[in-house]
């Protein structure tokens, strides 16, 4: 089949199975595809704020993307965010964990300069199981993402209107502040808290911590 006549900007994560999958579908299914990948702490590179065309694709992004660029997108600037409405911002899977939701999801939704409040595209949902991890939970998360993506997409491709959802966004996203605050234990917590907490913030590298007079000690396993 031939490609859609369209052109995408795309802007993924470095090195990610996920992001490598969806970037090499826009560049199978459209004629022209700009793509930027990156960690956290790059820059945008400077050669993206000149981009103008049909759609913004942002994929596990690690950057805020201006209002110019955003204005760019003569069709539409969508993001495929790695948690529900529930839980916009930074650490949803962590805050999902440590108020033992019962469920978890993933959102499609048009960028404002604001993150994770524009207006939303699709939702997709699944259980949020009692063994869940930050681990297993990302994993699972990533997947449906990655099924949403290849359903909105295809909407793109056959040249048909982007969804709409009547969901909302159900609060103001979570800040660095109150993640970094998630993973703090301290001396009086109740052991159920700090199970709570553990539970929610424990993943690879990221350990919570607990600091004693200048002195910070970190979870062993």
């Amino acid at each position: 089949m031939d490609k859609q006549e369209s052109s995408i900007l795309f802007l993924g994560k470095e090195d990610d199975w996920h992001v490598n999958k969806a970037l090499e579908f826009c560049q199978l299914n459209f004629t022209d595809v700009v793509a930027s990948v990156g960690k956290w702490g790059d820059p945008l590179p400077e050669s993206i704020h000149s981009w103008q065309g049909d759609y913004i694709i942002s994929y596990l992004s690690r950057w805020i993307v201006p209002k110019h660029l955003l204005e760019r997108a003569c069709v539409a600037a969508i993001n495929f965010h790695p948690a529900p409405p529930e839980y916009p911002g930074i650490g949803c899977n962590n805050f999902a964990l440590y108020e033992e939701a019962k469920e978890y999801g993933v959102t499609c939704h048009h960028m404002a300069p604001s993150v994770d409040t524009g207006k939303i595209i699709a939702v997709k949902r699944f259980p949020l199981l009692a063994s869940d991890t930050v681990s297993t939970l990302l994993s699972r998360t990533y997947d449906y993402q990655q099924i949403l993506f290849y359903e909105i997409l295809n909407h793109i491709f056959k040249g048909e209107k982007i969804p709409t959802s009547e969901e909302q966004w159900t609060r103001k996203p979570f800040s660095r502040k109150e993640f970094n605050k998630l993973s703090k234990i301290e001396l009086d917590m109740p052991k159920e808290e700090i199970s709570k907490r553990v539970r929610a913030t424990n993943f690879g590298i990221w350990k919570p911590t607990l600091e004693i007079q200048g002195f910070t000690f970190e979870l062993k396993n």
